[in-house]
């Protein structure tokens, strides 16, 4: 596959891929964006020093084109490139719940298409991204949309039917986190600590859970487990936690998440 990229759609997502392979050495000379507002192109051409081309320039520029457009705009934007594409660009798309099938027949029979669940960490090189191939995309087609998002996190590669159970496990997986620091933050202060305090402790806590779960080779039950001791502080919370039915409402948040994800991509059928 060629080096050269068209990021079509440089909101933060597509920023974030196009500063993380900037980073790890691509050229500038080697990346287009496809951006409808002039002001943000000229700002990331400040910035970054890639240009700004049509969709039909950035199709004969390269022949990887990733798609980093909003959902609903999707439609139109795979009307304009279906002139432009053929079989022998890759298109690489992280439209949240928009199955391969969809793009492959906008853009007509034979075209590769990779199918890429990101994360938002992508914005400090801490991402969690799923790719899938569609029906026309090879093992070559994998390797370069992967090429394209490891300098921002870790890369899997899974079956499309497995991308609704990704989207709603690690796609939206950060919100998750997010609602539980803030709870811990809004609990800090309701025992008296200030909110910066509070969020220090918080934030640092959590960074040191996530590296521990990383590299520790435990399972999170044992950590936990390394915590909690007899009679103490740990095994009254978790006692609580337990009481409230925490770890049953997280599962059934994340079913529906899946559903929801589900029903999305039924809108492409």
């Amino acid at each position: 596959m060629t080096d050269r990229l068209g990021i079509i759609g440089a909101g933060k997502i597509g920023e974030s891929l196009l500063a993380g392979l900037l980073r790890s050495g691509v050229r500038p000379d080697d990346v287009v964006v496809v951006e409808k507002f002039q002001e943000r192109a000229e700002s990331l051409y400040q910035r970054y020093g890639v240009r700004d081309l049509s969709l039909a320039e950035a199709a004969a520029f390269a022949n990887t084109l990733l798609i980093a457009v909003k959902p609903q705009d999707m439609g139109e934007l795979l009307v304009k490139m279906a002139p432009a594409v053929t079989s022998d660009h890759l298109i690489v798309t992280v439209a949240a719940g928009i199955p391969t099938g969809y793009v492959e027949r906008q853009l007509g029979e034979g075209v590769p298409v990779v199918r890429v669940m990101p994360n938002t960490p992508a914005l400090v090189d801490q991402a969690m991204s799923v790719v899938a191939a569609g029906a026309y995309a090879n093992a070559d087609h994998l390797a370069a949309a992967e090429k394209i998002f490891s300098p921002v996190g870790k890369v899997l590669r899974l079956p499309e039917n497995q991308l609704d159970a990704v989207t709603a496990l690690s796609g939206s997986g950060p919100a998750y986190f997010f609602f539980l620091v803030e709870a811990m933050i809004d609990a800090g202060i309701l025992l008296g600590l200030p909110r910066a305090i509070a969020a220090d402790l918080i934030v640092q806590t959590a960074l040191g859970s996530a590296v521990m779960l990383r590299d520790s080779g435990e399972h999170p039950v044992q950590l936990r487990e390394g915590v909690t001791s007899p009679g103490g502080t740990t095994i009254m919370a978790i006692k609580e936690l337990e009481k409230h039915g925490v770890r049953a409402a997280l599962l059934e948040a994340i079913e529906a998440a899946r559903d929801r994800s589900v029903e999305l991509g039924k809108l492409y059928d």
